[in-house]
């Protein structure tokens, strides 16, 4: 019997399969354009639109600085085309770690199909929190935010940014953006789909509601704060997947998962319900990108709320399944005595048990 060769021809071209195993060669290829029209005259104005910040000011120095003249930013709807571009930078590096780190640990540690989702899941996000963690704690350094707290709400409308916090904003944005075609891309479960969507609707609705509504000093110290958390529970995870006896993670989790809720509610409130809520200007006005109304501040502390609220609906639910698979698990099996009958069937019983 002749032995069957692998077949080593490659799917046609824009296939399905063809799609999935090149998507990251694809989206290079798209990102490349935009860059090469950087090099050409007719198409830099275009270009540009995508790769670099839009819409700066610049500000004349103040005594505080040196010659040189300050330069900020405000949003506005360009920001869609580099939140686009950045979105396949996302795409690419979300590749690279799936190639090149997880896979390769995939490979060696032998996962379940189970357990090989949720480590991808994880490996990616501690990833990104972690960087997003370092890079947000520099801008609050550099911005005096530890030292004067009372800068989230100070000189409210905070329409403009430096380049570093819009930089922030917009490659958040399209981190969660691009967590929408990884989903086909990795091939994700149809009943983890909805999870899923929930997850990512949420990061986007109040990522772009603290920038579109020029919260962007609360809105960094909430994701940092929940970054920090979130971080700390999938590298917890990813212990777990190497060594299932290391719990230690879950436990500092939990504790900081609570406290991370009760700051984020207590700086909320603080900063929208006292700070702005005692700003002298409290008109709507679209021009200058002030929000400061009791309608907007009611929406943005109750959606806070609502979300907070969710997410500890979600981990009490969590703790209790964990409680409960472990209380089954530590569970003493109670031995049955074997009963002794009269009869023949008893002499044979009494004759196996011997024989084994």
């Amino acid at each position: 019997m002749a032995i069957r060769k692998k077949s080593t021809k490659s799917p046609p071209v824009l296939s399905h399969e063809f799609i999935l195993q090149n998507h990251a060669d694809i989206v290079s290829c798209v990102a490349m354009v935009f860059l090469l029209g950087l090099m050409f005259e007719i198409t830099a104005k275009a270009s540009i639109i995508f790769v670099t910040l839009q819409y700066n000011v610049t500000l004349p120095a103040t005594e505080e600085q040196a010659a040189e003249s300050a330069s900020l930013y405000y949003y506005g709807i360009k920001d869609l085309a580099t939140v686009f571009f950045y979105m396949l930078v996302a795409i690419i590096i979300h590749a690279i770690i799936q190639e090149y780190v997880l896979d390769k640990i995939n490979r060696r540690m032998h996962f379940s199909k189970t357990k090989h989702s949720k480590f991808n899941e994880s490996g990616q996000l501690s990833a990104f929190y972690l960087f997003s963690c370092i890079w947000g704690t520099f801008i609050l350094i550099s911005e005096n935010y530890i030292s004067d707290p009372t800068i989230l709400w100070r000189a409210y409308p905070h329409n403009l940014m430096t380049f570093q916090m819009k930089f922030f904003y917009i490659a958040q944005l399209a981190y969660w953006f691009h967590a929408f075609p990884e989903l086909y891309f990795q091939k994700t479960k149809k009943e983890d789909i909805p999870r899923q969507l929930v997850y990512i609707g949420l990061y986007l609705f109040h990522i772009a509601g603290a920038y579109l509504l020029n919260l962007n000093h609360l809105g960094l110290v909430l994701l940092v704060l929940h970054y920090f958390v979130e971080f700390l529970f999938h590298i917890s995870r990813l212990f777990y997947f190497s060594d299932e006896k290391y719990q230690k993670g879950f436990s500092l989790w939990a504790v900081l998962f609570v406290l991370g809720r009760l700051l984020t509610l207590i700086l909320s409130v603080l900063t929208v319900g006292f700070g702005l809520a005692r700003a002298e200007n409290q008109k709507l006005d679209f021009s200058a990108g002030n929000f400061n109304v009791l309608a907007v501040r009611i929406a943005v502390l109750a959606s806070i709320c609502i979300t907070q609220a969710f997410m500890m609906w979600k981990f009490i639910n969590f703790q209790l399944r964990r409680w409960r698979e472990h209380s089954t698990f530590q569970a003493p099996t109670v031995k049955k005595k074997p009963t002794v009958t009269k009869g023949r069937s008893s002499r044979k019983g009494t004759a196996k048990l011997e024989a084994k």
